[in-house]
């Protein structure tokens, strides 16, 4: 059992790999479906004295390998991508709810509204468009009189954004991000003293931003 435990791990581990991030940011019905059969093969074979190592990762193999020709497929192929995968539905069109594609996707108010609120929007009568993504995400664009103004739109100055740098996570400094950010360790220290933060090891969180302070969480 530890032999077909270990294996069955590592070579999950890999076909996961092989198959790329999507199965978890992308994920949808059918990618869900593929994802818990390629885990049941191995917990499901653990416990089967007649299953053996080999059995295993045979049907792991064959298993990947079909999920990995269908993800090629839905890329080459439009119409194969929208039978696999779906199609997004315009749930909210021009302002107004549209029953049948509510009804046709297995959604209630409740469960919209829900998602409403995951991109901030408290309101119905706020949202011009919904799309209801393949994967059951939404995507929202509010009307003119609900969007938020933007610099453009106030004629301010703008100025070229990045992306915040972690540079210590769980009292470890991650030096990549630390260089990238002009910093050495020396200058990293000089500033925790500052804070009176003794040892990086105090820090259970600092982010590193251009033209702000660092950001620190101790534990």
């Amino acid at each position: 059992m530890l032999v077909d435990l270990l294996g069955g791990y590592f070579f999950l581990f890999i076909i996961v790999k092989i198959l790329g991030k999507t199965q978890i940011s992308q994920i949808t019905p059918f990618d869900f479906i593929s994802a818990l059969v390629l885990g049941e093969f191995v917990g499901s074979a653990v416990f089967d004295p007649e299953i053996n190592l080999i059995k295993i990762l045979f049907g792991v193999t064959v298993w990947g390998l079909l999920i990995y020709l269908t993800e090629l497929t839905t890329q080459k192929s439009l119409k194969l991508r929208l039978f696999l995968e779906g199609k997004p539905s315009f749930i909210i069109h021009e302002g107004q709810l549209d029953w049948k594609e509510l009804k046709k996707n297995h959604l209630d108010i409740n469960q919209l509204q829900q998602l409403l609120r995951s991109k901030e929007v408290f309101s119905l009568r706020d949202v011009e468009y919904a799309i209801l993504e393949p994967n059951g995400s939404i995507s929202i664009l509010r009307k003119q009189e609900a969007d938020k103004p933007t610099y453009r739109d106030l004629k301010l100055n703008t100025i070229k954004r990045m992306v915040p740098l972690t540079i210590i996570s769980d009292g470890e400094v991650i030096t990549e991000h630390l260089k990238e950010s002009g910093m050495d360790y020396q200058a990293l220290v000089k500033l925790l003293n500052e804070r009176n933060i003794s040892s990086v090891k105090d820090v259970a969180y600092a982010e590193w931003e251009s033209d702000k302070d660092l950001f620190l969480q101790v534990y």
